[in-house]
């Protein structure tokens, strides 16, 4: 299974985006799908998950701005993000995982928020 990110970009505090992970294959092993960042000098956290059943879950610091989602026919999960602040500012990987635990790595894709 390979992950393949896209959708990130440069766009105005307010503005919003739509990042996509296209999955090629399918393991037995995964039981969700998330999205993760990480921001110059910080670590890498979970921003929102998606388990095989459609339960979500989001970081408190995007709650009510993204939306994770998924496209079975596709192999595809996206993350809608709306209302984006410079913080939001990041490289965002897409993750398949085992339970709570990545096992499967996209590439990255720079979001780049302007105030």
């Amino acid at each position: 299974v390979q992950l393949q990110a896209s959708g990130g970009g440069l766009v105005q505090a307010g503005g919003s985006l739509r990042l996509s992970c296209a999955a090629s294959g399918s393991s037995n092993n995964i039981n969700a799908m998330a999205w993760y960042r990480q921001a110059p000098g910080k670590q890498r956290e979970q921003v929102a998950a998606i388990i095989t059943g459609g339960i979500t879950n989001y970081a408190d610091s995007v709650k009510g701005r993204f939306t994770i989602s998924r496209d079975n026919a596709n192999n595809t999960v996206y993350l809608q993000m709306n209302s984006l602040k410079p913080e939001d500012t990041a490289t965002y990987y897409c993750a398949a995982l085992r339970w709570t635990l990545p096992i499967l790595w996209g590439q990255g894709t720079q979001v780049t928020v302007s105030s």
